[in-house]
């Protein structure tokens, strides 16, 4: 059973480990998020997965309040 976690971005422990994908595909959000690090416009990106631009920035969208989220402790 699928559960959206953000616009566009689902989860379901059937699909893809229960790693986030786009909203009713199996591609994943890391697989996304590298794809703009390798330099993939989001119009490329979309093309090659079958998705739309806007699942893209949403996957984008969707990276960024996580990491926002998170906290690094450096220890000495």
């Amino acid at each position: 059973m699928a559960i959206e976690i953000a616009p566009r971005i689902t989860v379901d422990k059937e699909v893809r480990f229960g790693k986030p994908v786009i909203k009713g595909t199996r591609v994943p959000v890391s697989l996304i998020v590298g794809q703009a690090a390798a330099g993939l416009t989001h119009d490329q990106i979309a093309a090659e997965y079958g998705i739309g631009v806007e699942d893209v920035r949403d996957a984008l969208g969707y990276a960024q309040a996580v990491l926002e989220q998170e906290t690094v402790r450096i220890s000495k």
